[in-house]
């Protein structure tokens, strides 16, 4: 039997990780096909916003020493990367060692580092499309791959450490207050504001 290789992110899913999860949305945020390593795999954004936050993916942490890349093939976007603060070789969800934003268009490439969580913003008036050669492949979404992607962290924490929003017909960034400390960051200009 032949499983579709497509997969949708609805509303009702990303509620719990959102700035604001009762604020309305789109029905669908985000879609996937997905080819794995082999074929690879493409996601498609809506445009807009949720409460005044841009339509993101979900987020999810590396959990192997698998690296990943992403090549921006049509919109604008920014790419949110975090690394947890390790103890005894356990992360530690509330702390990050690093965080970074990076602005990303058509023709850029993205390496999503070993251990890494990440997301992707949609920032943009168009369609935002990826293609990464993630090894994920099949119906459903990473979470069927608990070896390569773990999801929990991010919803034990109702997002990343910052929220992309809408501030003055800009990006910015809301800090989470769910996170305790943020050792080293890398914002890329963006400024930071209140809910």
């Amino acid at each position: 039997m032949n499983e579709s290789p497509c997969a949708v992110r609805p509303h009702e899913k990303m509620k719990e990780v959102l700035l604001f999860p009762d604020a309305a949305g789109p029905r669908e945020h985000y879609y996937m096909i997905r080819g794995g390593s082999k074929k690879g795999n493409i996601t498609v954004w809506e445009t807009g916003t949720v409460g005044g936050e841009y339509i993101k993916t979900y987020g999810h942490y590396h959990v192997d020493e698998l690296p990943e890349i992403y090549w921006t093939l049509g919109g604008e976007g920014i790419v949110l990367l975090q690394k947890r603060v390790e103890e005894n070789g356990v992360p530690i969800n509330d702390r990050i060692e690093e965080f970074k934003a990076v602005f990303v268009k058509a023709g850029d490439e993205t390496l999503i580092e070993p251990r890494w969580g990440h997301l992707v913003v949609n920032i943009g008036d168009t369609h935002l499309v990826t293609k990464d050669d993630s090894p994920v492949a099949g119906i459903g979404d990473s979470a069927s791959m608990p070896m390569h992607a773990d999801y929990k962290p991010v919803q034990e924490m109702g997002g990343f450490a910052y929220f992309v929003v809408e501030h003055e017909g800009k990006p910015a960034l809301v800090k989470n207050p769910r996170y305790k400390e943020i050792i080293k960051e890398d914002l890329a200009g963006l400024p930071v504001v209140s809910a």
